[in-house]
Formats: C-alpha cells, structure tokens, sequence
C-alpha cells in the first residue's frame, strides 16, 4: 500500500482494498488522474482509493500516473534532541529538494538540507522511508517521490534560511515546539514523525 498526497487529502494506492470499504474506488489503469486531483482539490472527493489486483505491477502503475520528480530531505536532531524544522509559504517544513544529475540520494537529501538552512555537519543515521504527493509546477500536475533520512549533527552555528527559494524561517524546535509546529504543516510531513517522538498538548510556537 502507498499514499500520494493531494494537500490534506491521502489517496490509498493498493492491491486489497477490503479494509477500504467506505473509500471512492478507481481502477488505477482507467482513472483520470488530474481529474481526481481536481475533484479533491475541489473538496467533492475526501476517501479515495485507487487499485489494482496486480500487486506486482501497483507501484509501476502508480509511477505512470504522473511524471516523477525524486527528491531527498531530512529529519534532522541536534544534540539536544531538537528538530530542524523550515518555514515555507505560511507552512511548517522539513529541508528538501530535487535530485541532481549523478547524486546518490542520500548526497540529494544532505546537499539539500545544508542549502535550505545552513547546517553543517551533518550525519545519516537511517532511512526514514518516502512519501508522496501532487504539486503543480508551470501549470503541469507532477508526483514528487521524496525519501527521508534521520540525521545528526553537532553544529551550533546560527541557521541561514534559503531565502531565494521562499524560505523564511530555519529554527530548531525542542519535542513540544515541534508537535506545535506540525498542527500548521502537511499531512505527509505529520506522517514522517513516530509519537514517541513527540509530546500532547503542546503550547503554541
């Protein structure tokens, strides 16, 4: 099972939807998939599932349905156990970006981390795992793949947000700051985050 994020919205992409009973089904080979972006952008559509039985052949399937931009990002702790977290078009972020040409995804994901804001030595502890979602660039609908790695660092030097990419903020929020921040982020970011990692009835930031 998958999910590709249109905004809030999670579309189940699988091959056994019987736990998906009360969703909108799609045969994945025969959706208009802008039009069922369209339909949830539009809030006429909320549970959507798209399947196919080929359990084989869900994920080729799911790369047809839009051109694929692969991405890498990270979730970054400094030694205090605080998150590196951006500040993006009125939304909490975690650092992210495009692959370039001959990068590993792993070099993708730390580059990018470091240009966002400003972070250095920084260190991959594991692989978190990817997501999905929809985005519009110069009017054509796209699907970013974005894997995500825990990283580490001993770094006290101040942040410098990337400004030129529309970045305003780069800060470090402690566990309580953070499940703050994440009530004004995006689902898929929200999803990256295991609850132990966070705390309840957090004040605001």
């Amino acid at each position: 099972m998958y999910k590709v994020f249109v905004k809030e919205v999670a579309i189940i992409v699988t091959s056994d939807k019987s736990n998906f009973k009360d969703h909108n089904t799609f045969n994945i080979k025969k959706v208009d998939f802008h039009k069922l972006v369209e339909q949830i952008e539009n809030k006429e559509l909320t549970n959507v599932v798209l399947y196919s039985k080929n359990k084989s052949k869900l994920l080729k399937r799911l790369h047809k349905l839009l051109p694929i931009v692969i991405a890498g990002g990270g979730l970054v702790l400094n030694q205090e156990n605080d998150f590196l977290f951006i500040h993006r078009n009125g939304k909490w972020d975690l650092p992210k970006g495009k692959a370039e040409d001959g990068e590993t995804i792993e070099e993708t994901s730390i580059r990018e981390v470091e240009e966002e804001t400003g972070v250095k030595n920084l260190a991959i502890t594991n692989y978190l795992g990817h997501t999905y979602h929809t985005f519009s660039r110069k009017g054509k609908l796209k699907l970013k793949l974005t894997h995500w790695f825990i990283m580490e660092t001993d770094s006290v030097k101040k942040l410098k947000p990337q400004k030129k990419e529309g970045i305003d903020k780069a800060v470090w929020l402690n566990k309580e700051m953070a499940t703050m921040a994440l009530k004004d982020s995006y689902a898929n970011i929200r999803e990256l985050f295991p609850d132990d990692m966070l705390v309840d009835n957090a004040r605001k930031v």
